[in-house]
C-alpha cells in the first residue's frame, strides 16, 4: 500500500461521498463474517463426517484386537489346564499305587497357593471287595450305576486322550477330567483333576479385566463350560444365544473365525460377536468374545463433542476479529471525519499522519485473519486426537494462545522482542505438526539484553511464513530457519531453495508493510539477501 498526499484538495474530494464508502465497507464485513461461518459450518460437517467413519474404523480394529487378546488368554490357561492333567498322568503312571495320594495331596496344596483352579482327585477300586477309596465325591460317578442321569458327557477325540464330563453337586457343576490305570486283579485307579465352572469363569475375568467385552466357552456340542452368568453353565449355549451352528463354521474363512452383530443374552446389549474354534489336547469347543457396541458410539460421540467445541472456539475468534476490525474501521472513519472538517494546513497534515497509523492497522489485522493456517491447524488436530490426545490438547492450547495474541494487536504496532520470540516458538509448534521432518527449526540468543527491545508485530510470523510460502520444502529436502538474535538486530535465515515461477508479490506485500513501519519511527528498513544457499532477512531494533 501506499500513502496518498495531495493537499486539502483530496481531502475536500474525499469528503463528497463519505457514508456511501462506509457503507460499503459495513456490507463487506457482515458478508466476509457470513461467508466465513458458512465456510465453518461446512468444514465441521465434513469433518465431523469424516472423523466418525474414522472413529468407527478404529474402534472396530480396537474391537478385533481385543478379541485376539481375550483368545489367546483362554487358549494359553486350557493349555495350563492340560499342563497340570499331564503332570499328573506322568506321576500316576511312574510309581503306580506307591505314592498317588502324596502326589494328589502335594498338587492341591501348590494350586491353593498359586491361586490355581484344578484340584487333583483320585478314586481306588477293590475289584476283590468291591469297595472305593477316594478323595472326592465327584469320583462317585466313577463307581456308581445309573451315571447317565447324574453327568454329561463331553466328547473328545483330541490326542490327550483324558475323558470329560460335567456334573452338578450343591448348585455346583464341575468339569471332571480324568484317566484310570488298570492294575492286577482288574483293580483301577482312578484319577484327574476337577474344575468349578462358576471358578473358572471368574478366573478368566481376574487375568482379563477388559471392561468393554466378555467371553464365553463352549463344547463341539454346545454345552457351555463358562459363562459371567452362572444360570447358563452347563447349559446349551444355541437354547439361550441368538448364536447358529453356522457361526461355529470357521474353516471357509480366511481368518479363521467368524465375526457378525447380535443382542447379548446378558446384558440385553448390541455387540459384536467373534467366534474361533478353541482346539487344545484334551479340548474341541469354541470361544465366544462379545464386544459392547455402545462403547464404540460413545467413543465416537466424545470425539465429534470436542470437534464442536473446537469449531465454536474457531467461530468465536473470527467474529471476534471481525467486530474489533469494524470498531476499528468506524474509529479510523469518525477521526478521518473530524480531521477533514477543518480545513487548514495543520489539520491535513495530521490527517496524514493518522492514516498512515490507519493502514499500518489494517494491514496488520489483514496479516493476521489467515483462514488457510486455521483450518490446516484444525486438520492437524483432526489427526492428532485420533493418534495422541496428549499431543492433541497441548496443539490446542498453542492454538488458543495463537488467537489470542493475534486478536489483540499493540497500539503502536511494535512489541517487545520477548513476546515476538515467545509467538512464534508457539506458531513454528503448530507448522511443526502439520510439516514433521519437512521443516526444521532453531534459535540462539546471542544477546539477552535485545529480548527488552522492540520490533513491529509479527514481523518474524511474515518473514517466516514468507520463507514456507516460497520455499521447497520436502523430507528429502528439508527448510531449515534459524532465528538469531544480536545487538542490533534479528537475523532470519532460511535455505534458498525457491519455488519455480513463484509469484513474488505476496512477499514483497509483507516487506513493503514492515518497511512502512520502519520509516515511521525514522529507522532503517529491512534488510534482504541471498548469500549462496541462504535466504537472509535481518530485521533492526527499536528502541
Amino acid at each position: 500500500m501506499t500513502i496518498e498526499s495531495n493537499g486539502t484538495e483530496e481531502v475536500e474530494n474525499k469528503r463528497m461521498k463519505p457514508n456511501f464508502k462506509h457503507i460499503l465497507a459495513q456490507k463487506s464485513i457482515y458478508i466476509a463474517a457470513l461467508s466465513a461461518c458458512l465456510i465453518a459450518v461446512a468444514a465441521f460437517a465434513i469433518l465431523s463426517f469424516l472423523i466418525t467413519r474414522d472413529s468407527r474404523k478404529n474402534n472396530e480394529g480396537f474391537a478385533k484386537k481385543t478379541f485376539f487378546q481375550k483368545y489367546e488368554t483362554l487358549e494359553k490357561e486350557f493349555r495350563n489346564i492340560e499342563e497340570y492333567q499331564y503332570l499328573l498322568r506322568a506321576l500316576i503312571q511312574k510309581d503306580g499305587l506307591k505314592n498317588y495320594k502324596e502326589y494328589s495331596s502335594v498338587l492341591n496344596n501348590m494350586n491353593r497357593k498359586e491361586n490355581l483352579m484344578p484340584y487333583s482327585w483320585y478314586s481306588y477300586y477293590d475289584a476283590t471287595s468291591g469297595k472305593s477309596v477316594s478323595n472326592s465325591s465327584l469320583s462317585d460317578v466313577l463307581t456308581k450305576k445309573s451315571v447317565e442321569a447324574r453327568y454329561t458327557k463331553i466328547e473328545n477325540n483330541r490326542s490327550g486322550h483324558f475323558r470329560d464330563f460335567l456334573t452338578t453337586r450343591k448348585d455346583t457343576t464341575y468339569w471332571v477330567s480324568y484317566d484310570s490305570l488298570v492294575l492286577p486283579k482288574k483293580n483301577i485307579l482312578y484319577y484327574g483333576s476337577a474344575v468349578s465352572l462358576n471358578d473358572l469363569h471368574e478366573y478368566f475375568s481376574n487375568i482379563d479385566k477388559s471392561l468393554n467385552n466378555y467371553a464365553y466357552v463352549f463344547t463341539k456340542e454346545g454345552i457351555c463350560i463358562s459363562h459371567p452368568e452362572k444360570k447358563y453353565l452347563g447349559r446349551n449355549i444355541f437354547d439361550f444365544t441368538d448364536v447358529q451352528p453356522k457361526d461355529t463354521i470357521c474353516s471357509t474363512t480366511k481368518s479363521g473365525y467368524t465375526e457378525g452383530t447380535g443382542v447379548s443374552e446378558y446384558l440385553n446389549l448390541e455387540v459384536t460377536r467373534f467366534v474361533k474354534p478353541l482346539k487344545t489336547d484334551n479340548f474341541d469347543g469354541y470361544a465366544v468374545v462379545n464386544h459392547v457396541n455402545f462403547l464404540i458410539d460413545e467413543s465416537v460421540s466424545n470425539t465429534k463433542m470436542y470437534t464442536v467445541y473446537i469449531f465454536l472456539a474457531a467461530l468465536f475468534l473470527i467474529v471476534t476479529v471481525f467486530i474489533l476490525f469494524q470498531r476499528a474501521a468506524n474509529i479510523a472513519y469518525q477521526e478521518k471525519e473530524k480531521i477533514q472538517s477543518e480545513k487548514n494546513l495543520l489539520l491535513v497534515e495530521n490527517e496524514k499522519m493518522h492514516r498512515v497509523e490507519a493502514l499500518h492497522q489494517l494491514q496488520q489485522l489483514k496479516n493476521n485473519i489467515n483462514p488457510h493456517f486455521l483450518f490446516n491447524s484444525l486438520n492437524s488436530l483432526y489427526m492428532l486426537i485420533g493418534i495422541n490426545k496428549d499431543n492433541a490438547r497441548r496443539f490446542t492450547m498453542n492454538l488458543s494462545k495463537i488467537y489470542r495474541y493475534l486478536i489483540v494487536p499493540p497500539q503502536e504496532n511494535i512489541v517487545p522482542v520477548a513476546q515476538e520470540i515467545k509467538f512464534i516458538q508457539q506458531y513454528m509448534e503448530l507448522l511443526k505438526s502439520r510439516f514433521d521432518e519437512e521443516l526444521t527449526f532453531d534459535l540462539i540468543i546471542h544477546n539477552p539484553k535485545s529480548l527488552e527491545k522492540r520490533i513491529p508485530y509479527l514481523s518474524l510470523q511474515l518473514v517466516v511464513e514468507n520463507a514456507i510460502k516460497h520455499n521447497i520444502a520436502t523430507i528429502d529436502h528439508p527448510l531449515d530457519i534459524l532465528i538469531t538474535v544480536e545487538d542490533e538486530g534479528i537475523i532470519v535465515k532460511n535455505t534458498w531453495q525457491p519455488k519455480t515461477d513463484e509469484d513474488v508479490q505476496g512477499a514483497k506485500f509483507g516487506i513493503d508493510y514492515l518497511n512502512q513501519v520502519y520509516d515511521f519511527f525514522k529507522k532503517n528498513s529491512v534488510n534482504i539477501s541471498v548469500d549462496g544457499e541462504y535466504f537472509i532477512c535481518i530485521l533492526p531494533l527499536l528502541e
